[in-house]
């Protein structure tokens, strides 16, 4: 019905009203008027774009492309990266919808390098069934960005193109920049970094002595599909192949050092249906290039040699290990090569936000001089990983292990720019920390928290770096998504709220351990909490614990807790809390002499002085 109107109103060069506000046609041109304008429907922009029509936004995204999903659809990268045990959010919303598409979690555990693996084109269809649902949400395909517009310094909306030179202007309250490579605040006059930081520009001692410009390799991917044995699928062979490339990709006749057999390198990515992600960093299709800062018809070149080697490798699969029987999927991408849309870019700029979050907060997030922690909008478990082999004048890295984080919200704002939220890899993070914050599922939460953001400022008509920091994390508790990586409290705990609010506030803190490629944090809500640690967490928040020195490494009991309270200037009778000791549900009876756990008095704390509420500003500072 809407697809009716829009062609209507076209033919009489009217002015029709949809769910997304007000839209006028004019011969070559569309001008359209929302609320939320999100500049990409990649990864983090299809979060942000459902997220701020669900919060009440009317929302319009613009994709260059006829797919919704970015990294995850588009570019082919159809194998999460991150977060299984934290399934937070939209993250944990879209991993539901594939186990319900494919029949549970072991039909999507097909490859070894994610636990997640799936085709393209069906998260695609998951994008866009859901999409489909929220009445505030319009999605305008096939349309590519071109520039920003600006009123007295103010991003008010943006101007895009299609391939038949049609113009569509959009203008907007709050507008999100969702594309690839950082374009549109780049347009907005936001200031940004691009390669490898010194030590004395980050403040990280794993960062470099001098900076550079050189970026991650990028990936043009390749979905292969088993037609079946005897088949022959044997594409016609790349004008610029050479075998010796990829040689020791795996392991065959003429390089016995590799580390992977062929079987291992193919199952890597092996995805539901016989298919195959080909995106292997070993001797395999990666390719350097930096193409940020040219336009988009150079990119487009610059492109096809990334496509170049990937076919070449493809060849080399085929013809040098045997196995003809794979061949590009003819069922996943719309395109004449069948070849994903876009490239797997795992760097662009990162703009200069009103926070910079450095690997120091990763590592130590409770003693910086900042407490970023308490304004933390999406998490992570992703180690620190860096495509760099591809470029020889790459300096060879050391990062160092972390634990799982979360990241702030004051990451997504850009400096000195009003109007603006990005939702992409671009935030404002250092070139280490962008090793973590690059992978999908960390970016579809980012995208998540945007869309929240970019809601809330037009509902409430402030800037987004106005914002109310503990108002956006309440908003995001209510769409079970993690402020903080606890990975031993789940959403569905009936405390993982309280428990998350309190982690917020500082009061209780968890534990991180670098795990792996999967990393942790654990709160230990079982482990008993002294009455010293609870004491030294609420002395920040309440100054009447500057004098109390009584606490001690003694455990916490119901009698011991009540004095605590009391102090904090709620007094709370035992019998009050007979009372509401059923809503707790904590399944011990309770007694004055009751031990209470780190979930109980995190609980407890939450309800009776609710800390949470206490405002704070982007640096986690007290308002």
């Amino acid at each position: 019905m809407v697809k009716y109107y829009l062609i209507a109103a076209f033919l009489f060069f009217g002015t029709v009203f949809t769910s997304s506000g007000k839209t006028k046609y004019q011969s070559n041109q569309v001008i359209k008027t929302t609320q939320v304008l999100v500049v990409g429907g990649g990864t983090g922009g299809v979060a942000a774009g459902i997220q701020s029509a669900r919060s009440g936004a009317e929302t319009i995204i613009v994709e260059q492309t006829s797919w919704l999903g970015g990294m995850l659809t588009s570019a082919g990268v159809s194998a999460t990266d991150g977060n299984n045990d934290l399934p937070s959010g939209f993250w944990g919303e879209f991993k539901q919808a594939l186990y319900k598409y494919y029949g549970g979690p072991e039909a999507v555990a097909t490859g070894w390098v994610s636990n997640t693996c799936f085709e393209p084109h069906v998260a695609d269809s998951i994008f866009k069934t859901i999409a489909s649902k929220e009445k505030n949400l319009l999605v305008i395909y096939n349309y590519r960005f071109v520039h920003i517009l600006k009123k007295a310094g103010r991003v008010t909306g943006a101007v895009f193109i299609n391939k038949d030179k049609k113009e569509l202007t959009v203008n907007a309250d709050v507008v999100i920049d969702a594309t690839e490579l950082g374009d549109v605040f780049k347009d907005a006059g936001a200031g940004y970094d691009v390669g490898m930081e010194s030590k004395a520009y980050s403040g990280e001692s794993s960062a470099l002595d001098t900076s550079n410009n050189i970026i991650q390799d990028i990936t043009y991917t390749a979905i292969l599909k088993d037609y079946g044995p005897g088949a022959n699928k044997t594409i016609v062979k790349p004008a610029s192949y050479d075998s010796a490339i990829f040689i020791c990709s795996c392991k065959n006749s003429k390089c016995q050092d590799a580390t992977w057999t062929p079987k291992q390198m193919l199952d890597y990515g092996k995805l539901p249906n016989n298919k195959y992600m080909i995106n292997w960093p070993d001797h395999g299709n990666d390719y350097y290039l930096n193409a940020i800062e040219l336009n988009h018809e150079q990119r487009q070149k610059a492109y096809q040699a990334a496509k170049d080697k990937t076919l070449c490798f493809v060849y080399f699969i085929q013809h040098e290990l045997g196995y003809r029987n794979l061949g590009l999927a003819d069922d996943e991408f719309p395109t004449k090569d069948k070849l994903p849309f876009i490239p797997y870019n795992r760097e662009g700029r990162r703009v200069h936000g009103i926070v910079r979050f450095t690997v120091n907060y990763i590592l130590h997030p409770y003693t910086q001089k900042e407490e970023l922690y308490r304004t933390d909008i999406a998490v992570s478990d992703y180690p620190i990983d860096q495509h760099i082999t591809e470029n020889p004048e790459a300096p060879k890295r050391n990062f160092p292990k972390v634990p799982s984080f979360g990241v702030p919200l004051g990451c997504l704002i850009p400096k000195g720019v009003d109007g603006l939220i990005v939702a992409e890899k671009g935030i404002s993070v250092s070139n280490v920390v962008n090793g973590a914050t690059r992978l999908t599922t960390c970016v579809l939460l980012i995208g998540q928290a945007a869309g929240v953001l970019a809601a809330y400022s037009v509902e409430n008509h402030t800037e987004p770096k106005d914002a109310n920091v503990r108002a956006i994390q309440r908003m995001l508790l209510n769409c079970n998504a993690y402020l903080l990586p606890f990975i031993d409290v789940k959403p569905g705990d009936p405390n993982f709220k309280a428990i998350q609010r309190i982690g917020a506030t500082g009061i209780m803190k968890g534990e991180g351990v670098p795990f792996n490629w999967a990393n942790q944090t654990w709160f230990y809500p079982g482990r008993q909490i002294s009455q010293y640690e609870l004491v030294q967490g609420l002395r920040s928040y309440y100054p009447l614990f500057d004098s109390y020195n009584e606490a001690t490494g003694e455990t916490l009991d119901v009698k011991s807790f009540l004095k605590i309270l009391s102090i904090a200037g709620k007094k709370i009778s035992i019998t009050r809390l007979k009372q509401d000791w059923t809503n707790f549900r904590f399944n011990k009876p309770l007694s004055e002499s009751l031990i209470l756990n780190r979930r109980m008095a995190a609980v407890l704390v939450d309800y009776y002085l609710h800390p949470f509420d206490r405002p704070v500003d982007l640096f986690g500072n007290f308002k």
